[in-house]
């Protein structure tokens, strides 16, 4: 009885400090509402009536509260991409991993808790395809009285990259879910801020506008929301220097173009240096996929100097990569150097005693067992494993001992090694197993994942994104890894702190982190339709010794099953 006595008043103290402590709020009302684009009116899910949706704000170490209010017709969930959310996966959002729905006419208070995170972050919705829509930016300033690592810049604009699709999103996504077929979707559009740019029919006057004034400087939070493909970003007769992504800061470098994969973010400086002018800032996609056709279409905006003066007509594009220039896309990401300075450390894991090696491939068994329609449907798998979500979440089911929900027997390593980016393979290994497994981790492990990219079915690259870590990226490459020499090459001395790594088709990458964060975390590929296909997993890192290594209890509104 004492026991029980003790748990009970140390959940009612919890409800009274989650509910009544001060910290900033925000209300998130989720609702249809029309939007024209592209000649045409459709009904489309949004937060408070606005597409992008509203850009949130914090600092350094910050709490902040949500309540989003569900007023639309689907289950939703909201995931706080790149917030590491320590010691509460209550709040991380993905749908049946940390949180059942919310459903239609309910509300869920979330609870943002920021640590080390500083830069530019996002949140989306994160069940089915609803954050097609449901997105938008997340600035998560310096700690007061810090400064950014670099001269501050005049002006700071979130540029939120995404993607217009006439067709019903949710059919779409039900369509896929069904059958898994390979066709060929693809969105109308790229947007810039919501918008497409005047290459696009009855778009020209709502093209984004940048106003600039000569001789300042413009800090660029860019946000890659695009649901299926990695996009290059650059200005007309302009260089940019980056200097962060994903919510952590970078050794600035200058280049022409960026390379943003989807769910990354990128910061920018824009100087403008030029003659007074108008130029277009532009994005078009980057892909390699053997399976389906890519979106070619190029989406604008217009970097407008004020002055007085008359504009050069017709605009001149900016230069921008070949959609298959997995090169340009690589040489990029291998740029990416953490600051590594006396205020903004690396801690990268020297000694490793967790080794796990990923293999990403695309699968193909037939629809029914026996083949016998020569029907095929597409899966996505990790380690051959395609992901079944559960009926009731994962972090429930863990913290209260609820069994037969998952399994704890995910693979450390594939089950058959071979050359993996050879053109041609048995057709037993495009013939994945299915079900809902968890890798388990010791609290404060150290982990080195490579991720392997595979050519089955012709592979395709691979955004990765690891929930409630950052990770950092020590080293990358092309076709097999090697486990003797290929880690001899790892940067160890300032590798990029990243939430969201994008796998080259024929591939890998090495990430290294601290398993420090106690809870249930989702990992998927974040082009879509993978994870719809079952390109995900999850990693429980258990509870440490220690009360501030141990996960937070529930709060009391958590949305039931």
């Amino acid at each position: 009885m004492k026991v029980y006595t003790s748990k009970l008043l140390g959940f009612l103290v919890f409800v009274f400090f989650y509910h009544c402590q001060a910290f900033p709020h925000y209300k998130f009302v989720v609702k249809e509402v029309p939007y024209t684009r592209l000649c045409n009116t459709k009904n489309i899910l949004t937060v408070n009536g606005q597409f992008p949706g509203p850009t949130l704000y914090a600092h350094k170490g910050d709490t902040i509260i949500v309540d989003v209010y569900n007023r639309g017709k689907f289950n939703i969930t909201i995931h706080w991409h790149g917030v590491l959310q320590t010691r509460n996966p209550w709040s991380d959002g993905p749908e049946y991993i940390t949180q059942c729905p919310i459903q239609p006419g309910a509300k869920f208070r979330q609870k943002i808790i920021f640590t080390t995170e500083e830069g530019t972050l996002w949140w989306h919705a994160h069940s089915t395809w609803l954050r097609a829509t449901v997105h938008g930016a997340l600035i998560v300033y310096p700690k007061i009285g810090t400064s950014y690592p670099f001269p501050k810049p005049d002006a700071e604009i979130p540029i939120i990259l995404g993607d217009w699709w006439e067709e019903d999103i949710m059919e779409l996504y039900l369509n896929l879910e069904r059958d898994g077929d390979a066709i060929q979707i693809n969105s109308e559009a790229f947007l810039i801020n919501g918008q497409p740019g005047d290459l696009y029919p009855c778009s020209k006057r709502e093209t984004f506008k940048l106003e600039v004034n000569r001789g300042l400087t413009y800090l660029l939070r860019i946000v890659n929301s695009v649901m299926l493909d990695s996009l290059f970003f650059s200005v007309a007769n302009h260089t940019v220097t980056v200097v962060g992504s994903d919510g952590s800061y970078l050794k600035p470098f200058e280049r022409s173009f960026i390379f943003i994969t989807t769910g990354q973010t990128v910061d920018v400086l824009l100087e403008a240096n030029q003659s007074p002018n108008h130029y277009y800032m532009a994005a078009s996609v980057y892909s390699t996929a053997g399976i389906g056709a890519y979106n070619n279409s190029t989406t604008t905006a217009i970097v407008e100097y004020n002055g007085n003066y008359t504009p050069s007509s017709p605009l001149v594009l900016p230069y921008l990569p070949s959609h298959s220039d997995t090169g340009a896309g690589l040489n990029f990401t291998a740029s990416l150097r953490s600051l590594a300075d006396k205020e903004h450390p690396v801690d990268v894991p020297m000694e490793i005693n967790t080794h796990l090696f990923y293999t990403l491939s695309m699968n193909a068994p037939c629809k029914n067992r026996s083949c016998a329609d020569g029907k095929i449907r597409t899966l996505a798998t990790v380690n051959n494993i395609s992901f079944i979500n559960p009926s009731i979440d994962i972090l429930q089911a863990y913290y209260y001992c609820i069994h037969g929900v998952y399994g704890t027997n995910f693979p450390d390593f594939p089950q058959f090694v071979f050359d993996f980016v050879a053109d041609d393979y048995p057709m037993d290994w495009e013939i994945p197993q299915l079900g809902t497994k968890v890798k388990m981790l010791d609290y404060n492990s150290t982990v080195e994942l490579v991720f392997q990219g595979t050519n089955l079915l012709k592979g395709s690259d691979h955004p990765i994104h690891l929930h409630g870590f950052h990770f950092y990226v020590v080293g990358l490459g092309m076709w097999n890894f090697d486990k003797d020499k290929d880690p001899l090459m790892y940067n160890l001395i300032d590798p990029p702190l990243q939430n969201t790594i994008h796998i080259p088709k024929d591939g890998w990458v090495a990430i290294r982190l601290k398993a420090k964060n106690p809870g249930v975390w989702y990992m998927h590929c974040h082009f879509d339709r993978h994870m719809v296909w079952g390109m995900d997993m999850v990693f429980i890192v258990k509870d440490g010794e220690s009360p501030e290594a141990k996960m937070l209890p529930p709060p009391p509104d958590m949305p039931p099953c």
